[in-house]
């Protein structure tokens, strides 16, 4: 499984202004579609110079470029996201050749699971961050997915609530991107 984004070609990423189709992260809310939803970031909050484990969240402009979904808790929330199966994971060790891609275990590597026993990575957005060709170190895995609850912070990601999170989803465009001030 690879991420490939939404269907329908590239995102503009280079356009300066953030769009309506555009998910943007305000100090209070993500706003996305004329609609603002709660949401957490990282515990580090946001930084320019995003390391692996800073527990930051990246400011930036980054194109959505792939869904993963669990097919055993939720139908596919769109025709283009790849399920998780149990062998799933995330290399997030900057040593790695893989470094800031999918895996599947077993995997030499350090790496975080995408087959969770809790629902945060249910359905999870794939964010450009660092990706596809990952500079070591510069952190992994900036993801949009479900939250703990309000107020509690992620280890970089956004994150949102379940319903808000499918309902963004559903919504997609080819060329919405996740912009962070």
């Amino acid at each position: 499984m690879t991420p490939g984004g939404p269907p329908g070609g590239p995102s503009l990423r280079d356009t300066a202004k953030p769009g309506p189709w555009d998910l943007v992260l305000t100090p209070t809310h993500l706003r996305f579609a004329g609609l603002r939803f709660p949401c957490t970031i990282g515990r580090g909050g946001l930084t320019s110079t995003k390391r692996e484990g800073d527990g930051a969240t990246p400011r930036g402009v980054h194109a959505i470029v792939g869904a993963y979904y669990r097919p055993d808790r939720m139908t596919r929330p769109v025709a283009w996201a790849q399920p998780i199966g149990p062998r799933d994971l995330w290399s997030d060790d900057p040593r790695d050749p893989a470094y800031n891609t999918h895996v599947t275990a077993p995997h030499p590597f350090g790496h975080e699971s995408l087959r969770r026993a809790d629902p945060m990575y249910d359905l999870v957005l794939v964010a450009d961050w660092n990706w596809p060709d990952a500079v070591p170190g510069k952190g992994s895995a900036i993801f949009i997915h479900q939250w703990r609850g309000p107020g509690r912070p992620t280890a970089g990601c956004v994150a949102l609530r379940r319903d808000h999170l499918r309902a963004i989803t559903a919504r997609l465009k080819t060329y919405s991107r996740l912009v962070i001030a």
